[in-house]
């Protein structure tokens, strides 16, 4: 669109609809205007697949992947098949196979967070770590990909080896929905229940890990509100036991296994 008319055109066709969703000819350089990125909805199916050689045989419009190990190409590939699809990355944990682990100084890594080969960053080390993120979301933004799931975005509820607090924490996963929207891409808060409140506006929809077993899912109610997305998986509990809530609730919930390999059971 290159004429002001043009704009005012699609912008009243916007309101009329009340939609916000982007084209679904997404190149990556879609600018950071809320109105150009993609809006998932809740209730919209989704395939979480972190492990493993990556199926693209799930009959489903959302894949979220890993961003390091997948390519452009897959990306290309499953948007020819009318998928969106989510650049997976941890970015308040340091992982110590990933490409670019020696770019973060010692002073910024923590204490494990549970999972081999991970530990806990100081996210108030936002000099440090703003423009090793920016390089990350750079990859993928260039791969192609629709949004970011962000991952580990909670450690100032844990034990990091760092000092942290809840306004550090406010600070560095909008610093990182900033970064992902300058770059046109959408972006979910991971987990961090009692900051969603503060945060429901900052971001375009949510993952959540587990929120049934912990009697949390209520939780997840102003990113509903809101008409975004809520990507939930459970781990430990049978379809049975959580199904039914998050149809009421209107959670996109799978059921997976801790590998997050191709394997999943939808509700």
């Amino acid at each position: 669109m290159n004429t002001r008319s043009l704009l005012a055109t699609a912008s009243l066709l916007l309101l009329l609809t009340g939609c916000t969703a982007v084209s679904d000819d997404h190149d990556g350089n879609d600018g950071a205007s809320a109105g150009k990125r993609w809006q998932p909805r809740p209730g919209t199916d989704w395939q979480w697949q972190l492990s493993g050689k990556l199926d693209t045989s799930v009959d489903v419009p959302v894949y979220d992947i890993d961003g390091f190990d997948q390519s452009g190409k897959t990306v290309a590939a499953l948007h020819r098949d009318g998928r969106k699809v989510i650049c997976y990355l941890s970015t308040g944990a340091w992982e110590d196979w990933r490409p670019d682990a020696d770019d973060f100084p010692k002073s910024v890594i923590g204490k494990g967070n549970g999972w081999k080969g991970e530990r806990w960053l100081d996210i108030r080390a936002v000099d440090v770590l703003e423009p090793l993120m920016a390089a990350r979301l750079d990859m993928c933004r260039d791969k192609g990909f629709d949004a970011v799931e962000p991952d580990n975005m909670d450690g100032y509820k844990n034990t990091t080896g760092f000092p942290l607090k809840a306004a550090d924490q406010l600070r560095y996963n909008r610093l990182l929905a900033r970064l992902a929207h300058e770059r046109g891409m959408s972006v979910g808060l991971k987990n961090d229940l009692d900051q969603i409140p503060a945060l429901v506006d900052d971001f375009d929809f949510a993952v959540n890990e587990q929120c049934a077993q912990y009697d949390e899912c209520a939780d997840m109610t102003p990113f509903i509100e809101a008409d975004k997305a809520v990507f939930h998986v459970e781990y430990e509990l049978p379809t049975g036991d959580f199904c039914a809530e998050s149809k009421r609730l209107k959670l996109s919930s799978l059921l997976k296994k801790y590998e997050l390999g191709v394997w999943r059971e939808a509700c």
